[in-house]
């Protein structure tokens, strides 16, 4: 199996959003960006949130498979996509890449 570069590429935060709807909460969120996680055999890397990894843990298996082109060309690089966490009011999107080695 490949291995699977996991980068913290973005992180948004909708305040308005939080203030109308959400439970206030002390700690939601550990990334930080620029943040890297390497998947070894399709695998949760340690310190990956939970709930960001059950976003993205088909994407990164098919990709450790060595499968990819999502969505018939969705990526310029068919060995990679991008994936945000089911967050909606401070979602963060995550750019997975084969490890070529």
């Amino acid at each position: 199996m490949k291995r699977v570069k996991i980068t913290v590429m973005r992180m948004a935060c909708y305040t308005d959003l939080m203030a109308q709807y959400e439970n206030p909460i002390e700690h939601a969120c550990d990334m930080q960006l620029g943040q890297v996680f390497i998947s070894e055999a399709g695998e949760r890397p340690e310190g990956m949130c939970q709930s960001a990894w059950e976003s993205m843990e088909q994407f990164v298996r098919e990709l450790a498979a060595g499968g990819g082109n999502f969505f018939d060309g969705w990526m310029r690089n068919p060995h990679s996509a991008m994936i945000s966490c089911n967050d909606g009011f401070r979602p963060v999107s995550f750019y997975l890449e084969v490890i070529e080695e």
